[in-house]
């Protein structure tokens, strides 16, 4: 199974990008409808987590493919796939802790521009920066390994507060665990195994059933609605 996909890397990795791009559509346009009953904001922040998503999907497996011989513009793809998908995680992490940065009577115009963003950004930038400077990506792994630990406690939190009246916050901790996951194994990938197809496969697989979870559950809430 792993030999025919290795064979095969680069259509399954077109689909693997068209799964997750496609999933993360239907999650931004879901939430989009929810937000726009509830106005709540947490809603919004999680939706612009899954637009980040989707767009850096996109950008590194299937634009990406076309620039397989071009290092110039290989390297800007990469650059720009670890861009979104950095801010995917920044707001999806953004996403629980809005409360504690923003008043109920907050107002703002935009929730992908404003003074609070605005930091993701140059947190983004430096971070793909650094990983350009030394040529790695463990400024990615440490920042999103950090982000997901601290997700993961503040799901697991809220989820034993009103696990029982919300189903969805299940379903959010075991994403964040399996996200935490998923970076570990990419870093361990990188420093220590040297890429392994069978660890990165895994990965793959792992990350599907993620962004699964994700839609399951926003089908669900919405469902209700």
């Amino acid at each position: 199974m792993y030999s025919w996909i290795i064979e095969n890397k680069e259509l399954i990795k077109i689909f693997y990008g068209l799964i997750i791009a496609l999933i993360c559509f239907v999650i931004v346009l879901k939430t989009n409808k929810l937000f726009r009953l509830s106005l709540h904001k947490g809603i919004r922040y999680f939706r612009n987590a899954f637009f980040f998503y989707g767009i850096a999907f996109i950008i590194r497996y299937l634009f990406g493919v076309f620039f397989l011989d071009n290092s110039s513009y290989y390297l800007l793809i990469n650059a720009l796939f670890e861009y979104f998908l950095v801010m995917g995680g920044f707001f999806l992490l953004y996403s629980l802790l809005w409360k504690r940065f923003e008043s109920s009577k907050t107002n703002y115009n935009s929730s992908l521009f404003n003074t609070k963003i605005f930091l993701f950004y140059f947190m983004s930038l430096i971070i793909v920066f650094l990983d350009y400077i030394w040529q790695t990506y463990y400024f990615m792994f440490f920042s999103q390994i950090i982000i997901f630990v601290t997700a993961a406690i503040i799901s697991y939190i809220n989820y034993k507060k009103n696990g029982k009246q919300h189903k969805f916050l299940k379903l959010y901790f075991i994403a964040m665990i399996l996200s935490l996951i998923t970076w570990i194994l990419n870093f361990l990938a990188a420093l220590l195994l040297d890429w392994n197809k069978g660890v990165l496969t895994n990965v793959y697989l792992i990350n599907i059933v993620i962004f699964l979870l994700f839609l399951y559950g926003v089908i669900k809430v919405t469902g209700r609605k």
